[in-house]
């Protein structure tokens, strides 16, 4: 059985989303959003604060890649972050992985849409419900490794 919980980062210009798993690695929940600062060091010791809180032993960040796979502009700020969060997270202990989160704010939008939820006290909600779409993803794509080791 996996150790720990996972976080799902959701890199945004404005604010990262974030979302948390259950220990047992199957269903994802939003944590929230995390509003930038200005101050790139202050937003990554915030995401250690909350990687510490919820117990995570595995961290992974949305890149998003263009509709054809290749990395852009964005997709390579994402993983110039990456290789900064794996600095910081792996000395204690934690990993950093990549996901592909091309369609991960559509969905959430999507979702939160038929949910009634709209506008702009919405964008809040829809960072950390991307970041939700984007570790659930994860989830089933790890238990489905997990159940076929081939």
């Amino acid at each position: 059985m996996n150790d720990g919980r996972v976080v799902a980062i959701d890199l945004g210009s404005v604010r990262i989303g974030v979302a948390y798993s259950d220990r047992r690695r199957t269903l994802a929940s939003p944590w929230g959003a995390v509003a930038r600062s200005g101050d790139v060091e202050r937003d990554r010791v915030a995401l250690v604060e909350i990687v510490r809180e919820v117990e995570a032993t595995v961290v992974v960040v949305g890149v998003p890649l263009s509709l054809s796979g290749g990395q852009g502009p964005a997709a390579k700020a994402a993983l110039e972050e990456v290789t900064a969060l794996r600095a910081i997270f792996e000395p204690l202990g934690v990993a950093v992985e990549t996901a592909d989160e091309r369609f991960t704010t559509t969905e959430a939008q999507r979702s939160l849409t038929k949910a009634g939820r709209k506008g702009r006290g919405a964008r809040a909600v829809i960072d950390a419900a991307a970041a939700m779409v984007l570790l659930q993803s994860w989830l089933d794509g790890a238990a489905s490794r997990a159940a076929d080791p081939s």
